[in-house]
C-alpha cells in the first residue's frame, strides 16, 4: 500500500479535464471539485451529529459540528483563491461550462436539507439524476440537525407548542436564560448558529466574488446570478436561534 494507492491518486488527479486550452481554467475545476470533497465530508459528519444529537451525546456532537463550522471556513476562503480568476480570464473560458452551474450541486442541497433548511422545489433540479434525486428525497424526508435539536429540547422537558418558530425560540430562551443549569443544550445551540454564521459568511463571499468576476451576468445554469445569491443571504438554518437574541 502506497500513498498514491490509498488516496487512489491516479483517479482522483485524473479527473480534472479541461475543455478549453486556457490555463485557467483548470483552477475553476479545482476549486469547484474540492467544494464537492468538502462537501462529502460535511455530509459524513452532519449524520454523525444528527444521530449522537438523539441520543443525547452533546459532547462527540459539539466535534462533529465543529469540523463542519471549519470546514465551511474553508470553502469561504476558497473564494479568495478563485477570485484571482478575473473577469477577462474568465469570460475567455465560461463558453465551454453550457449549461452547468453550481445551483446544480445535489450534494450542497442535501447539506441544506440535513441542516433544516428543506425546500422541495429545489428537487426539480435533479429529477433526472437518479441517484442525486434520491438522496436529496430522503434527506428531505429524513431528520434534519435542526429537527434533532427540537427532540432534544422536548425530551428535557420544553414545550415547543405548534412547532412554530416564535414557540421554538420561546423554549431556547428558558436555555439561554438559564444557561448553567441547561448547559449541554444551550452549547448544543451556539454550535448550531456556529454553523449558522459560517454558511451565512459563505454566502456572502459566494455573492462578492460572482459579483467581481461577472457582474450581474445570469449563471450558466439558467438562475439569476448575484441577484438570485443575494436573495439567499438572509437564510437561517436555525432561525429560532437568531430572533431569541433580542428577548435575551
Amino acid at each position: 500500500m502506497t500513498y498514491a494507492d490509498y488516496l487512489a491518486l491516479d483517479t482522483l488527479l485524473g479527473a480534472q479535464k479541461p475543455l478549453s486550452d486556457l490555463h485557467d481554467e483548470m483552477l475553476f475545476i479545482v476549486i469547484h471539485q474540492t467544494k464537492e470533497l468538502w462537501l462529502k465530508q460535511m455530509l459524513h459528519e452532519v449524520d454523525l451529529a444528527i444521530g449522537l444529537v438523539d441520543e443525547d451525546r452533546f459532547a462527540p456532537a459539539y466535534k462533529a459540528m465543529s469540523r463542519i463550522s471549519r470546514i465551511q471556513s474553508v470553502m469561504t476562503l476558497s473564494w479568495d483563491v478563485l477570485s484571482t480568476l478575473t473577469p477577462v480570464d474568465y469570460m475567455a473560458f465560461r463558453h465551454v461550462l453550457g449549461t452547468s452551474s453550481g445551483f446544480q450541486s445535489a450534494q450542497f442541497r442535501e447539506l441544506e436539507f440535513k441542516l433544516g433548511l428543506k425546500n422541495p422545489a429545489f428537487l426539480e433540479y435533479h429529477k433526472d439524476i437518479p441517484d442525486a434525486s434520491a438522496r436529496l428525497k430522503a434527506a428531505l424526508e429524513g431528520q434534519s440537525l435542526r429537527e434533532a435539536s427540537h427532540a432534544a429540547l422536548q425530551r428535557a422537558g420544553f414545550d415547543l407548542g405548534d412547532g412554530s418558530d416564535d414557540a421554538v425560540s420561546a423554549a431556547w430562551l428558558e436555555v439561554y436564560r438559564d444557561a448553567d443549569r441547561w448547559f449541554d443544550l444551550y452549547q448544543l445551540a451556539e454550535k448550531l448558529v456556529d454553523i449558522d454564521d459560517a454558511l451565512s459568511m459563505w454566502r456572502f463571499k459566494h455573492v462578492l466574488t460572482v459579483e467581481r468576476i461577472i457582474g450581474n451576468k445570469p449563471g450558466t445554469g439558467g438562475s439569476a446570478g448575484a441577484p438570485y445569491l443575494r436573495s439567499t443571504l438572509d437564510k437561517r438554518a436555525f432561525p429560532e436561534l437568531w430572533s431569541l437574541r433580542t428577548a435575551l
